[in-house]
This record gives structure tokens, C-alpha cells and sequence, in this order.
């Protein structure tokens, strides 16, 4: 339903910050077009007539200013592949995010709607991200193109970023998920 944006990158930027500064604020269920609109200096007309509605907003906003960066990722190796899509996360930024992917997740259990845009627009993408660092893995013979652990790689990585607050009480950091990576993820691909 997306339609050709006028914007300018820079204020489509600006414009995707304030929505997911606004979301950190007040949550998605509180979440108004009226608000983004008054936040942005944006029409609600126009909000509506480029992105739909609330999830396709909510979801292209975070497509478009993901936390670790949108370039892709090739070292040569799956540890350097994996060890620099970690470094990329800015530690203050990753606590912010972490509420707000709490409170995305809640969400979309109880919104549908977003569900379907944030795996159309967030979680299809990334996977498939993911997916091409595995295949040149597999393409260097770093891992077994049927290793069943392949399968599973984000819902490890998903998984660490949760369980860390809900197991230590503490926001994950750029060195628990470096650790999580060679004690967990690579063992399970490696075998």
C-alpha cells in the first residue's frame, strides 16, 4: 500500500525517529496517528496516503532506522560476520531498543495488523539477512549446508537479547551477545 515517497531522505529520517521515539513513549496501543502527525508537522492525510495506516508506519520506521545499520555484513568468516553485526549495536541505544522490542512483541499479539507489517517489513528482511551470512558460511564450508542449527539462528539470537534481561535482570551488551556467540550460536553451527 506504500505509495513513491516526496520526502526527502533526510526528513523521512526524521520524520521515522519521531515515530519511534513517540512508540518508546507511549507504547503502540497509545500510539495515535494524530499524535505522529502533530510530532512529525505531518498531515494526517499524507501519514495515511504514504504508508496506510499505524503498523505500516510503525514497521517502516523500524526498516528504516534499524539499530545496527542496514550495510551488509561480509568478513570473510561467520565468527567476524557474526562479531561485527554485534559491534555495530551502540550499547545506550540497545537498552532503548530492548523496551521498545518488548513492548513491539506484546503488540503484536494483540495487534494482528502489526504482526503482519513487521514481518513483512522487519522480520522477513532481517532473516533473510541472516540467511545470506549462513549460505557464504556453508559457500566457505565453515558449516554443513544440512546442519539443523541453521534453522534456528535467529530465534538463538532473539532469544539471547530476551533472556538476558529476564534471567540476569540486566540489558544485554555488545559483550554478552560477543559470548553468546562463540559459547552458543557457533558450537551449534559448527557441530
Amino acid at each position: 500500500m506504500t505509495t513513491r515517497s516526496r520526502l526527502t531522505p533526510e526528513r523521512e529520517r526524521e520524520l521515522f525517529e519521531a515515530v519511534l521515539d513517540l512508540l518508546r513513549e507511549v507504547g503502540y496501543g497509545a500510539l495515535t496517528m494524530d499524535a505522529i502527525a502533530a510530532r512529525t508537522r505531518s498531515s494526517k492525510a499524507t501519514l495515511y496516503r504514504q504508508w496506510g495506516g499505524k503498523p505500516q508506519l510503525v514497521a517502516t520506521a523500524l526498516q528504516k532506522c534499524p539499530p545496527h545499520g542496514d550495510e551488509e555484513v561480509d568478513t570473510g568468516s561467520l565468527r567476524g560476520d557474526f562479531h561485527e553485526m554485534v559491534s555495530r549495536s551502540d550499547e545506550d541505544q540497545m537498552e532503548r531498543d530492548s523496551a521498545l522490542m518488548r513492548g513491539l512483541i506484546q503488540a503484536a499479539h494483540e495487534y494482528p495488523d502489526l504482526h503482519e507489517a513487521l514481518r513483512e517489513r522487519v522480520i522477513g528482511p532481517e532473516t533473510g539477512r541472516l540467511r545470506e551470512v549462513l549460505d557464504r558460511a556453508v559457500d566457505r564450508g565453515e558449516i554443513r549446508p544440512d546442519n539443523p542449527a541453521r534453522e534456528f539462528v535467529a530465534h538463538m539470537l532473539l532469544g539471547a537479547f530476551f533472556a538476558r534481561e529476564i534471567v540476569d535482570d540486566q540489558i544485554p551488551d555488545r559483550e554478552f551477545l560477543a559470548r553468546y556467540v562463540d559459547s552458543v550460536v557457533l558450537p551449534a553451527l559448527e557441530a
